[in-house]
């Protein structure tokens, strides 16, 4: 089948052509082949050409896209061009969990009410990708976004506001971010419902802990009025006016500007606190995060670096309680246990699991260890006793085997290294063994088990070793729900290591530091992206029964190739492989499909094709 063009002169004689689609049939009485008229397009000055592209169009329907681009061009036409391969699998099932969290729609709700492009969605989704996948810098985040992955609506188009072929700036994902701050409380909020809704998760247990995050800078940053919550305030502006005619009543009354500004409210965002990292020498942040039991974080908090734990979980309850949530139960470990704590979280018919600290001397806990009782074989490594000691308040006293022995092994090395350390000094000058005291009291370890006689001799305080000894494997919580089991509360508490777990993560996986900001918002901005990279990775790990690590390893097989030619430039994708399906499945992701991206080449003024950025 093929056009074929025959010549007749008109009355004039002047030569018109003629165009026919005509077809080769073979005549088996003639034992020869003859052309056989399909259509006649008519003159070749009066050709319908808009008709012709809509048949050729419909056409390559019926075509493989590639073999379409091939047939537009002609077969003399030189060949595809293999252009470049990028990621695509990780991305692909991350941005699948993404959409059917909502949280695209969500971002694109509240980017309507501003003059931002809707692409400000998927630069944030390509950012929080980025901190699962291949954490780095912004600047390198931009180029890893740009060159070697690919995310639907992002690195796909040709958006002249993103430059050539959908290319990501770092200036477009640092202005991503500086939006992302502002509409903050609004996204955590819908976050969170949107999360708990579609997840159906259980939010009445939530496990809250803090953390410390350092920063390798010289010097704490200055120190700003901050409100009860650790957010900066503006700074008060006095009526200078008022002032000078003698009026003080502008600097004496409360306003939007002037606040107190006494010593305990102004603090720097990077500033030295007691470090959870051991690296005290550093200026810090503090970090808060509450976790479902099933280990999915709902919501993160940003304070100034020497934000004590006692106060931060009233402040993190109050915020939730702004979202009108149903009964909570807290739990938390024991930096959290103060009386003021525990009389906010008791407030509107919430309740606590808290750890007590075995070792502080309070009458309670002194009391709760003293009562006798029989022990509750829960699981093989836990035994529980409750005691009742207060009205409002149950304690549960926990005993773990396992870890006794391990106490009583490291405090018999201990014991052993002091006794050592000691021996032959009571020979010794009183000088000498005070030196000897002094150094022993540098190791936080042996120092413990230290005892000095009236005289002057240094002994190992047996009365200290017996009394450590009945704290073998013991662990205290106490409680104000009067419904949960003695054995709830402590496998409750026991989750609490989902936290720890999703500290853990973000820390190392997804690279929490180093923070490449220096500016507060910034900061706060970097710490929302890596939590949402947490939520994302923990639903993909409780979708597949498997670590990310080992879930972005089969993902990473599915990859997505870039081809050029003539009419223009397609997208295909590699064939998954059964693991990848299976991944895919789990998460009720959608596979891709074979060809992502086709995109035509455009004419120039010239009248020859131009090839479309690549």
């Amino acid at each position: 089948m093929f056009v074929r063009t025959s010549t007749r002169r008109n009355s004039a004689g002047t030569p018109v052509r003629y165009l026919q689609l005509v077809h080769n049939r073979w005549d088996p009485v003639a034992g020869a082949s003859k052309m056989q008229v399909l259509h006649s397009f008519g003159r070749e000055d009066q050709l319908d050409r808009a008709g012709i592209e809509r048949l050729i169009a419909s056409l390559s329907k019926l075509l493989d896209p590639a073999a379409a681009l091939q047939a537009t061009v002609g077969a003399t036409a030189p060949e595809l061009a293999f252009v470049s391969s990028r990621a695509l699998g990780a991305t692909w099932a991350l941005d699948g969990v993404w959409r059917s969290l909502g949280l695209d729609g969500l971002l694109t709700r509240l980017l309507a009410d501003t003059r931002r492009s809707e692409r400000v969605e998927r630069v944030l989704f390509g950012l929080v990708a980025a901190r699962a996948i291949e954490p780095a810098s912004k600047l390198a985040t931009a180029a890893w976004l740009t060159r070697r992955t690919h995310i639907a609506g992002l690195t796909d188009s040709a958006d002249s506001t993103a430059g050539a072929g959908g290319e990501v700036s770092d200036d477009e994902c640092y202005r991503a971010m500086d939006w992302l701050i502002d509409a903050a409380p609004q996204v955590e909020r819908e976050v969170f419902w949107s999360v708990a809704s579609l997840l159906d998760l259980e939010v009445d247990l939530l496990f809250f802990d803090t953390t410390s995050s350092y920063f390798e800078i010289d010097d704490a940053d200055e120190p700003v009025l901050r409100d009860e919550r650790g957010h900066r305030l503006p700074d008060p502006q006095p009526d200078a006016q008022a002032a000078a005619d003698g009026d003080d009543s502008a600097a004496g009354e409360p306003n939007a500007t002037n606040q107190d500004t006494s010593e305990d409210s102004r603090a720097g965002f990077r500033t030295w606190g007691k470090s959870k990292d051991f690296r005290g020498d550093l200026p810090q942040i503090v970090i808060g995060m509450a976790v479902t039991r099933t280990g999915i974080p709902v919501r993160v908090w940003c304070w100034p670096g020497n934000a004590t734990d006692s106060a931060l979980i009233r402040q993190a309850r109050a915020d939730l309680r702004e979202w009108t949530l149903a009964r909570i139960v807290w739990v938390g470990d024991r930096g959290f246990t103060s009386a003021a704590n525990r009389r906010e979280l008791r407030a509107g018919g919430h309740g606590y699991i808290l750890g007590e600290r075995l070792r502080s001397g309070s009458a309670e806990a002194t009391a709760a260890l003293a009562r006798p009782g029989r022990y509750q074989h829960v699981a093989d490594n836990l035994q529980v006793k409750e005691v009742r000691i207060a009205d409002d308040e149950r304690f549960v006293v926990c005993f773990n085997p396992e870890a006794a022995t391990r106490d009583a092994a490291v405090r018999a090395v201990l014991v052993d290294k002091l006794s050592g350390l000691i021996a032959g000094s009571d020979t010794l000058s009183a000088t000498k063994r005070a030196e000897l005291a002094g150094r022993i009291s540098m190791m936080p370890g042996p120092a413990r088990y230290l005892r000095r006689t009236p005289a002057g001799l240094l002994r190992v305080d047996k009365a200290k070793v017996a009394a450590e000894a009945r704290l073998d494997g013991k662990y205290l919580l106490r409680c104000s729900d009067p419904a949960m089991s003695a054995e709830d509360i402590a496998l409750g508490y026991k989750q609490l290591v989902a936290v720890e777990r999703g500290w853990r993560d973000l820390k190392t996986h997804l690279e929490l530091r180093p923070v490449y900001h220096r500016l507060e918002f910034r900061i706060r901005a970097h710490v929302l992206l890596c939590w949402l990279a947490l939520l994302l990775v923990r639903i993909v790990e409780t979708g597949t029964g498997r670590t990310w690590a080992a879930v972005r390893e089969d993902l990473n097989d599915l990859h997505v190739g870039v081809f050029c030619g003539p009419a223009g430039i397609f997208t295909q994708t590699s064939e998954p492989t059964p693991a990848v399906k299976t991944v895919l499945a789990a998460l009720e992701v959608a596979p891709p499909k074979k060809i992502l991206h086709l995109s035509p080449a455009t004419t120039s003024a010239a009248g020859e094709p131009e090839q479309p950025p690549t």
